[in-house]
């Protein structure tokens, strides 16, 4: 029984005597098989217990950096709050630079700053260009593991990504988005069922009650593509509606940072430009926006599916204006994140592994409690 303890810490896990304990680990006969099972036992706890005992007392600090609109960084910052008890014995201290605007070379300013004041970790949420994989390879030289949040950049030194598959999100949208406007190509309508000859709303003018939904356009809202993350969504999305529901249109609005007024304007354009939208699909936020112009314009939205459950978010699906949610759990995010910039440092045993976070689809009547920070 190979083992690092001293008897003295062997004996009082096992809960028997420094001299049983002795006995056994030299194989010096007369203790009863059961009281070496729990000897053993002993010592395969300490072997898990091991990681803990080198967190006691340590204190890392990280640096939280994010370009996103408020709504998310307030959701990110909670989480983690949330989580810090849940990481003890180690002391988590977090700093935050959040940022709803800019352009890269402020993030890149950020992140050299923290490069020459150190700190233990980075949990980034940054657009995807050169000189931020530069200074993400920078802080790696100088020892500052680099964990990147719900936008991955897979071609940088940043040791793992924290969130959830984005790819798969976006067909799933996809899926949902035409479960609700219903319409299948290679199920024509039956006589009487909405939208067929005959029935109700059978006009074909766009937004009708009960219109079937063939051909219904759908708006794609994203608040930048230079994120990796919303552009792996809209793949996603725009590769399933191809390769299952052709006969839709899709429109796409961007470079909005996620803010109310430049969503709201450009919603507004795609409406006015569009008769035929019915449907939206909303990767980067300003769904009330969103929402407004819809209101605006007197146009119904049939089907309305967003990501995250910010406080917009919640407030919007328990009113009915959202169809449905995709969400991950910000909480385990954080916790994962934190856990693996204590890998990287050799305070956590085992292999950093990446894994997606799993993608719940959340509707007005499914919506988690919040837990109060």
């Amino acid at each position: 029984m190979p083992h690092p303890y001293p008897i003295r810490e062997i004996a009082r896990q096992a809960g028997v005597s420094e001299a049983t304990v002795d006995r056994v680990l030299n194989h010096r006969g007369g203790v009863r098989p059961s009281t070496v099972n729990d000897i053993r036992q002993a010592i395969a706890d300490l072997d898990r217990q091991r990681s803990q005992l080198r967190l006691a007392g340590r204190v890392f600090m990280i640096d939280i950096v994010m370009q996103t609109p408020d709504r998310f960084s307030s959701a990110v910052k909670a989480a983690l709050e949330q989580e810090l008890p849940s990481l003890r014995p180690a002391v988590v201290r977090s700093r935050f630079d959040f940022r709803e605007t800019g352009d890269v070379h402020d993030i890149v300013g950020v992140l050299d700053r923290i490069a020459r004041r150190g700190t233990r970790g980075v949990i980034l949420k940054a657009p995807e260009a050169p000189e931020v994989n530069a200074a993400v390879l920078r802080l790696s030289e100088a020892g500052i593991p680099v964990v990147t949040l719900v936008s991955d950049l897979p071609f940088s030194k940043r040791v793992a990504y924290v969130g959830m598959d984005n790819r798969s999100a976006g067909a799933t949208a996809a899926y949902l988005v035409n479960q609700w406007l219903g319409d299948f190509p290679d199920s024509p309508a039956s006589p009487g069922a909405p939208g067929s000859p005959g029935s109700p709303g059978a006009s074909g003018s766009p937004g009708a009650s009960g219109s079937s939904g063939r051909g219904s356009r759908i708006l794609v809202a994203l608040s930048r593509s230079v994120f990796r993350g919303e552009e792996e969504r809209e793949i996603g999305f725009r590769s399933a509606i191809r390769e299952r529901w052709p006969h839709r249109h899709l429109t796409e609005i961007t470079d909005s940072d996620g803010l109310d007024t430049s969503v709201y304007r450009l919603a507004l354009d795609a409406l006015d430009r569009h008769e035929d939208i019915e449907a939206v699909y909303s990767i980067g936020g300003g769904n009330r926006a969103i929402l407004d112009a819809f209101d605006a314009r007197r146009r119904p939205c049939r089907a309305f599916i967003a990501h995250d459950l910010d406080r917009d978010n919640r407030e919007l699906l328990e009113a009915g204006r959202l169809s449905a949610v995709l969400y991950h759990d910000l909480r385990r995010d954080m916790h994962r994140a934190c856990q693996i910039i204590m890998q990287a440092h050799g305070a956590l045993d085992g292999p950093i592994v990446t894994a997606p976070a799993p993608i719940q689809v959340i509707t007005p009547f499914n919506v988690p409690q919040e837990t109060p920070a």
